[in-house]
């Protein structure tokens, strides 16, 4: 069976990239591995003179909450997919070309959750296209969003 994995940070050009991964998937009939990659940020580790107990759980379950929610808003767009959900600590490109070994696609909005709106492409969908090991479909931004 194939494989498609798809990098989800919640924002409108991860959902388009996951809408074409599921359209690829039944095309290809293959399984979707929806990705989501979570860290804590160096600022909380610079927490002044009193450190402060850091909990991963607080950074994980919120992108295991906006996974599972992005997931449940396609309705039945999932409908004939295997999709596998997966939440993995670590920098987002990293996270998904790692995930992407021998999958035969790796999907990514052009632009997600970063702070350089003005880029034509983000540095997450541009390291994956520089380090996968497979193909990699950059979906780009929906049209409200440009």
């Amino acid at each position: 069976m194939s494989t498609i994995v798809v990098g989800i940070d919640g924002s409108p050009g991860s959902r388009a990239a996951l809408e074409f991964a599921l359209q690829e998937a039944r095309a290809r009939d293959a399984d979707v591995k929806a990705v989501t990659a979570w860290r804590i940020p160096p600022a909380a580790y610079q927490s002044g003179m009193i450190p402060f107990p850091i909990e991963p759980a607080d950074y994980e379950d919120p992108a295991r909450a906006m996974l599972e929610q992005t997931l449940a808003s396609l309705n039945g767009a999932l409908a004939g997919v295997e999709v596998t959900p997966i939440v993995r600590e670590g920098q987002a490109a990293d996270v998904l070309t790692a995930e992407a070994q021998g999958a035969d696609l790796l999907v990514v909005g052009s632009r997600g959750l970063g702070g350089f709106r003005g880029l034509l492409l983000g540095s997450v969908s541009q390291q994956c296209a520089h380090y996968a090991s497979c193909p990699v479909a950059i979906v780009p931004a929906p049209a409200e969003e440009t």
